[in-house]
């Protein structure tokens, strides 16, 4: 768990609720379920009128990064590598074989597999690095949905305050309908401004920085297995795949 986010995001929420009580408001009044409709649902469809499902779906899919993002623990795979290392030095690069059915992450095996197979160094990263390139594409994508989702909100959130006052022009005459059109329009207003700065664009700038940190430990791999095939010594693989940790 990023216990940060999730303070974070506490923290902001209870920011706009506290000042609506210290300015003397009701925080009640902050709940507009018309308001909410407009703003998310029409930040929603935008954003997948925009988008491919296969994006779409990813960009859904990511967010649970923000919380629980994916095992990011570079010592642990320098480790690996150096053992790898060791073992292609003393049993031949064949005998790392046996080790990939045991590896979950897909990008690992293939580099493993590569190494057995004998290929050339730099056909060896320029394979992956392809691969690199086609993953972080694809995941910046999904990323972008939320940075859109952010860009939408206000705009949407200002086409709901106009809605709101178009409500309360068509009941001048009526002072008990009034109330209810003008709290939609500035509670929209709210809504939208809100959840584009208080939580789309945060998610998006996390999964974004996540995306770049996951990116750099491939290239650190890509860069072990090189090493390995090139017949590096282990401690000069370890001393250079730390630099991508510091």
């Amino acid at each position: 768990m990023d216990s940060i986010s999730l303070v974070g995001l506490t923290l902001a929420l209870a920011a706009i609720l506290v000042g609506q009580v210290l300015e003397g408001g009701h925080v009640a009044s902050l709940v507009q379920p018309t308001a909410f409709l407009i703003v998310i649902g029409g930040t929603l469809g935008a954003v997948m009128l925009q988008s491919s499902l296969k994006v779409f779906r990813t960009g859904m899919q990511m967010v649970r990064w923000v919380f629980v993002p994916p095992a990011l623990d570079h010592e642990a795979l320098i480790a690996a590598v150096v053992g790898w290392s060791n073992v292609a030095r003393k049993e031949g690069l064949l005998a790392l074989e046996s080790q990939i059915p045991a590896i979950e992450d897909s990008f690992i095996q293939k580099g493993l597999q590569l190494l057995v197979d004998g290929v050339e160094p730099e056909r060896l990263r320029e394979v992956l690095e392809v691969e690199i390139d086609t993953w972080e594409s694809q995941m910046k994508q999904g990323a972008k949905v939320w940075e859109a989702a952010g860009g939408y909100a206000p705009t949407i959130g200002i086409l709901g305050a106009v809605m709101g006052l178009i409500h309360v022009m068509e009941n001048l005459s009526d002072p008990s309908k009034l109330g209810s059109g003008i709290a939609v329009a500035f509670v929209a207003t709210i809504y939208g401004v809100g959840s584009a700065n208080l939580i789309f664009l945060p998610i998006s700038k996390k999964l974004l920085g996540v995306i770049g940190t996951l990116v750099s430990m491939r290239e650190m791999l890509v860069d072990g297995l090189v090493g390995i095939a090139n017949g590096d010594n282990p401690r000069i693989i370890e001393s250079r795949l730390k630099g991508y940790a510091s």
